[in-house]
């Protein structure tokens, strides 16, 4: 506990450097592999469209983060477990690429502390929870934050889905989490809002991804209560096994709507990649 109460305390002594400010939190696509970074054959239209979204999150805080926790759709554990490595490396979770693939760096630090205050706000809502001192940054954190913050100047840490992926244990991990907002940390989730890789670069990608997106879109602007109500049952949606056959790339989206508590949210970006509806969602811009 004693790692708790340096987090909380440090939080207390730069409330003058966050301005006292909450942080928003973000849903975003992060893209196929390493595709900022390698030549892949996309789009150049898409991916700049892409590109060019997530470089603009930087400034989407109005405040410097203190620490950024993604939660990737490449990490699941029985429980929720969080990387608790102070400069934890790359893991490169992808195959057939060129080799500068492989080469890539994004030397962010970790932050023991911040990952000690996670468990610790999991624990004090029910969950059981683990931590991991050697996982790495995979690339559904490392590709989109080296476009967000190049320097990897931010602490980041990540957190694990939970095996089983139900929406609601995802909710309330984020809703669990949400304090940390006002302690200056920028919660990113971090995923796809569509994910069937049989369709992606297809003729019917645009037409598989349409009806999923369009009620994705609608939920996501509701009241948090309606919204969050949708998002538990998002399965019975039009569209929605078509746009995740295994739905690992949209259960991020819960944890940050989780967090987003009783604030009503934002579709920040509406875009395609391979010819599939994305859209990333944002709330808490206007506090930030």
């Amino acid at each position: 506990m004693a790692m708790v109460d340096r987090w909380s305390s440090d939080t207390a002594a730069t409330a003058g450097e966050t301005h006292g400010m909450r942080m928003p939190v973000v849903f975003l696509p992060h893209g196929g592999g390493p595709w900022p970074f390698v030549e892949m054959g996309l789009d150049r239209g898409e991916c700049k469209t892409l590109a060019d979204y997530l470089r603009s999150l930087r400034t989407l805080p109005k405040a410097t983060p203190r620490a950024v926790l993604v939660i990737s759709a490449h990490w699941e554990e029985a429980q929720p477990t969080v990387m608790s490595a102070a400069a934890p490396p790359l893991l490169f979770d992808y195959y057939g690429f060129p080799p500068a693939a492989y080469e890539l760096t994004w030397p962010a630090p970790g932050n023991p502390q911040l990952a000690e205050r996670v468990q610790a706000l999991l624990r004090a809502a029910g969950f059981q929870t683990g931590h991991d001192a050697r996982r790495g940054f995979d690339h559904g954190t490392f590709v989109p934050l080296k476009l967000i913050y190049p320097e990897a100047e931010i602490p980041t840490i990540q957190l694990s889905l939970v095996a089983g992926l139900d929406p609601t244990v995802h909710l309330a991990i984020g809703r669990a989490l949400a304090p940390l907002r006002d302690e200056g940390v920028f919660i990113i989730g971090s995923g796809m809002s569509f994910h069937h890789m049989r369709a992606f670069g297809s003729a019917r990608a645009g037409q598989m991804s349409a009806p999923f997106d369009a009620w994705l879109r609608q939920t996501l602007t509701l009241d948090a209560t309606m919204r969050n109500q949708r998002l538990a049952q998002w399965a019975a949606a039009e569209g929605a096994r078509q746009a995740h056959p295994r739905e690992e790339h949209l259960l991020p989206l819960m944890v940050v709507a989780g967090a987003a508590s009783e604030e009503r949210g934002t579709v920040g970006y509406r875009g395609t990649i391979m010819g599939a509806h994305l859209l990333a969602f944002h709330c808490g811009e206007e506090g930030a």
